[in-house]
């Protein structure tokens, strides 16, 4: 039966058949109708920010580690294009998200009324789709199709925009079964016969690998099952992009560790000397592929994923696979088993062997000291003293980042939620945040940077406001640290704007939000500073002061191949006797 009812009350009535339970938001002018009706019900909570950019990124924290979408609530103008950061780092992620905006009402439009902005326009770059709904009939069954292609197929941001007058206006509801969205279904199941090429392949190859990404977590917890199931079955090397951390076990014996600029020596090693590259689920980015030519020159490439457009995009293929992961794994591991198990053991014994050699190289060694925190060993006992316990990590974007990635190790999908594609300072903060409203008991930590912190520290207000306990753990180095290393390395010491003189003391800060908050600067209390964080009832910020120069090892120089990487003095010698190619 079709039900009469504003388009603020459809608004949230579809929210609720969608199964929404949080929404991240702000309110204002275009936008007043819907808290309206946000205020009258108790099924949905409203969690107010203090940034339209915060509000984004805490529902994307919250979609990544739920697999649920994340939804937000802006208002028209500026609330719309603060968002606009949120919604791109959500789409270079494959992060779903739904975007509410208001807008000026549709006789205003084009006028340059107060707070108008072509919303439309404006995020149609940063969007998987979005939608100006003028029509109040067209308001229940356009969200409905949104919810469906933020999650469908490769997951991402879509945006809806909502004139005031469409709020205020009466129509008729459409439930989510009535709505139309047979117009995209993405295809999920793979070519067999491509399916059987790559498992014929596998069973001969002398150097195989498994290279994994984001598209194995979005695809569910049971892609990641199926993935340790092939992993373990097969004996193959896996690795990881910085998004595809958590999908095989950091513990299992299998395991090369992340690759890519960043990445252990071992994993790009291998990812250079490889025979057989099986790629699932991610997109071969520039952080990871390092030189294009010199990419994995001696392999055969597979590449699975669900988005037709990242096939063939950057790397050209051998067998390309356009299907869900998920599925995909599901036919290569009956394929295989229907095939007799075959792998070429005499071929993966040496590569084995191999491998091991560059594990000894100890890429991530580096030079203790008992006077000064190194960020490495900070991130050491981090790990040590919270491994144990039911943990999510968020970051901020900079060094912290890629020793967090190095150092932390996760068994599980979902537990890591970062900023990959576009780099965003300032992603971590209200990203935990969304993580600790979804899982409310768990430990909840963002691993910072000064630097990078500040630029959102104002929703340590959200925290306080709604008791969500997140630890913040800033590695102070007292500089843009990324940006220091490469001029230090690349721009001949030319330190050109890359610390701040005026940073302020993050204990007085904390204590201004209402937090916890804690300095320490010495090695030998840092275990208690980490406990006292961990115990407290509470937000609480930790400021860790840490060596201010350390660089971030391995690095793959821009422009270089895998098998050309600088290490620090610690590892390079090692390097050196296990025959790869070091710059120094």
């Amino acid at each position: 039966m079709s039900r009469q009812m504003t388009g603020a009350k459809m608004v949230v009535q579809a929210l609720k058949d969608q199964g929404v339970e949080v929404v991240f938001g702000y309110p204002g002018g275009a936008v007043l109708p819907i808290y309206d009706e946000l205020f009258q019900q108790n099924d949905i909570r409203h969690i107010l920010v203090r940034h339209e950019q915060g509000a984004v990124h805490m529902a994307e924290g919250y979609a990544r580690s739920t697999g649920k979408p994340g939804v937000v609530l802006v208002t028209s103008g500026p609330g719309a294009t603060n968002a606009v950061t949120g919604l791109t780092d959500a789409l270079m992620d494959s992060i779903p998200i739904v975007v509410l905006s208001g807008q000026v009402p549709t006789f205003m439009i084009g006028t340059d009324g107060f707070q108008e902005a072509d919303t439309v326009g404006i995020t149609r770059p940063c969007t998987k789709h979005n939608w100006l709904v003028k029509d109040t009939d067209r308001l229940a069954e356009t969200i409905h199709q949104a919810f469906h292609v933020a999650t469908k197929g490769r997951p991402g941001p879509v945006l809806i925009d909502i004139p005031k007058d469409v709020q205020f206006a009466s129509g008729t509801y459409v439930p989510p079964k009535a709505a139309r969205t047979d117009h995209y279904q993405p295809r999920v199941k793979g070519d067999i016969e491509a399916i059987t090429r790559l498992v014929e392949l596998m069973e001969t190859a002398e150097r195989p690998i498994f290279y994994t990404g984001g598209g194995v977590i979005n695809s569910g917890p049971a892609a990641s099952q199926l993935l340790r199931e092939l992993v373990d079955a097969t004996g193959f090397p896996i690795t990881s992009t910085l998004m595809g951390l958590g999908a095989y076990p950091a513990s299992g014996k299998h395991w090369l560790g992340m690759l890519g600029m960043h990445g252990l020596y071992e994993a790009n090693m291998a990812m250079h000397d490889c025979d057989l590259m099986i790629n699932l689920g991610a997109r071969f980015d520039d952080r990871i592929t390092g030189r294009i030519a010199d990419f994995s020159p001696h392999s055969k490439k597979a590449h699975v994923d669900i988005d037709p457009s990242s096939i063939n995009k950057v790397i050209h293929v051998d067998i390309p696979i356009v299907g869900d992961v998920g599925h995909v794994i599901e036919d290569i591991l009956k394929v295989w088993k229907a095939r007799g198990r075959k792998v070429n053991h005499e071929g993966l014994a040496r590569w084995w062997a191999q491998i091991e050699e560059w594990k000894k190289v100890n890429c991530l060694s580096y030079k203790p000291s008992d006077k000064i925190i190194k960020p490495q060993y900070a991130l050491q006992r981090l790990e040590a003293l919270t491994k144990d316990r039911d943990r999510y990590i968020t970051t901020e974007v900079g060094q912290h980042q890629m020793w967090a990635a190095q150092f932390l190790g996760f068994e599980a999908p979902n537990r890591w939620m970062t900023s990959g594609g576009l780099g965003t300072m300032g992603y971590g903060l209200p990203a935990s945040i969304g993580v600790q409203i979804a899982h409310p008991e768990a430990l909840v930590i963002n691993v910072a940077g000064e630097a990078s912190w500040l630029m959102n520290m104002q929703e340590m207000g959200t925290a306080v406001q709604f008791r969500a306990p997140v630890k913040q753990f800033i590695l102070n180095n007292e500089r843009l640290g990324m940006v220091r290393q490469w001029q230090q390395l690349l721009h001949g010491e030319r330190y050109s704007q890359s610390w701040s003189e005026a940073l302020p003391d993050f204990v007085k800060l904390a204590e201004a939000f209402g937090c916890g908050g804690a300095k320490v600067d010495n090695p030998a209390d840092l275990d208690d500073a980490i406990r006292m964080m961990i115990d407290y009832d509470g937000p609480f910020i930790l400021d860790v002061l840490v060596e201010k120069h350390e660089n971030c090892f391995p690095m793959i120089p821009s422009g270089k191949p895998h098998n050309e990487m600088l290490l620090g003095d610690a590892s390079t010698e090692g390097a050196i006797q296990a025959g790869g190619a070091v710059l120094v």
